[in-house]
């Protein structure tokens, strides 16, 4: 069989040639559209469900979400099996789908079935999906550099500004924002004012909620001109809350300010982010997106965090704490000059110990050629140019090539010995 198809390519050089090149060109398109990645993604083809439940305890939350949700997630098409986790506030389920699904279509199946189980939670709870990335998916992360604004007013930049653009660039699932103070309006009430005005704290509540709020109101038309009504009643600052009337006291509308102080606050925090023990900073992590190509990513959220910088506040500049496109980089430099190498040294071993330069050229031929093809069959079986997949290449190399220089070798062993034997 071998030797059919080596007489055939000797009688057909030209059609050889032609497959040579077509599968060349077809290689370069493939390696510019193979994704490129430093890490493999070896994770699971999970969808992660999350519900937050503040104040409450694991046992509760067990109880009341975690445990209906997974009894009616049960039975979706294509599940390995379902993971949950409780905690004090937040439950999370994994549910590990078969490897050869469609992540889209398993979300949107998750989705159904939680359109349905949402009746069977606690009123007001109401579970999300997690990004639509993978557990590698963390390929970038900032921080803000800002000397002349507090904590809070960075972490309400990165969540107003920062944070909404960059989600707008294609390919990445989400933006999580981590570090700083969210900023809140907090009522510190006194219970016993609350007594003495005979005011109950859901009336409190109740009173705060309704003064926050647009209403609309009928068309109303003067001389020939129409005009909109409407009460304008959003609350825009600490005075506003504390002119919000609760009740009243002998005819006397008793306000906020009667029974409480109102500040501007941060929200409870679990933790603070530390950046090389210099203090605590405010930035973000991109998350991609599932199966997408890691390198066009993070460059096209480099060059948006170039746009976006125009916009921010003088004295904030954007510092980069994590960057995987750097070890992209490295192990795609790496391939390259491994490949120069290999070349450069089998022609000079070809041509000093044959002295023939058909033969070194027919060698080299063979190195770009099969990792073109190489990166044909990656795309063909979904593998991303990773260090496991790019170091694999970087060793075949070295098999392609002893390969061809062996072939070129007995070749010309056997020419050698038919022209001696002619003479």
């Amino acid at each position: 069989m071998i030797a059919k198809i080596i007489s055939w390519s000797l009688r057909n050089r030209f059609v050889v040639l032609l497959i040579a090149i077509g599968l060349l060109i077809l290689g370069i398109f493939n390696i510019q559209k193979n994704p490129v990645d430093a890490i493999p993604d070896l994770s699971e083809n999970q969808v992660i469900v999350f519900t937050e439940w503040s104040g409450r305890g694991p046992q509760i939350i067990e109880d009341q979400i975690t445990y209906p949700l997974v009894s009616n997630l049960q039975g979706i098409p294509k599940v390995k099996n379902i993971r949950a986790t409780s905690m004090f506030g937040m439950s999370f389920i994994y549910l590990v789908f078969d490897d050869n699904t469609d992540i889209y279509w398993a979300r949107s199946r998750v989705l159904e079935r939680l359109n349905y189980a949402q009746r069977l939670l606690p009123s007001g709870i109401s579970p999300t999906l997690g990004p639509d990335g993978t557990g590698v998916g963390h390929i970038f992360w900032y921080t803000l550099h800002a000397k002349n604004m507090n904590l809070g007013e960075q972490r309400a930049l990165q969540d107003w500004y920062v944070k909404l653009a960059l989600q707008t660039v294609p390919g990445v699932a989400e933006v999580a924002s981590f570090g700083g103070f969210e900023k809140q309006y907090q009522i510190v009430i006194n219970p016993i004012k609350l007594q003495y005005y005979q005011i109950t704290l859901p009336q409190v509540l109740q009173k705060v909620k309704a003064n926050n709020n647009d209403v609309g109101g009928r068309k109303f038309e003067m001389s020939d001109m129409g005009y909109i009504i409407r009460g304008l009643g959003y609350i825009k600052n600490i005075e506003d809350i504390e002119a919000i009337a609760v009740g009243n006291n002998k005819g006397i509308p008793v306000r906020i300010k009667d029974i409480a102080t109102v500040q501007m606050g941060g929200d409870l925090r679990l933790g603070i982010f530390d950046e090389n023990g210099t203090g605590e900073v405010v930035g973000g992590i991109v998350v991609m997106r599932y199966g997408e190509n890691a390198d066009k990513v993070i460059t096209a959220v480099k060059n948006k965090m170039k746009d976006i910088q125009k916009g921010l506040p003088d004295g904030v500049n954007f510092h980069v704490a994590y960057d995987r496109s750097t070890l992209i980089e490295a192990a795609v430099q790496n391939i390259q000059s491994k490949l120069v190498e290999e070349m450069i040294i089998v022609a000079l071993i070809v041509i000093v110990f044959l002295f023939h330069w058909r033969s070194a050229l027919s060698i080299i031929i063979q190195i770009p050629i099969t990792i073109a093809i190489s990166f044909i069959l990656l795309n063909l079986l979904g593998i991303s140019s990773n260090i496991m997949s790019l170091t694999g290449i970087a060793l075949a190399i070295g098999v392609i090539v002893d390969n061809g220089i062996i072939m070129s070798e007995n070749a010309y062993r056997h020419l050698s010995e038919r022209q001696n034997n002619h003479q």
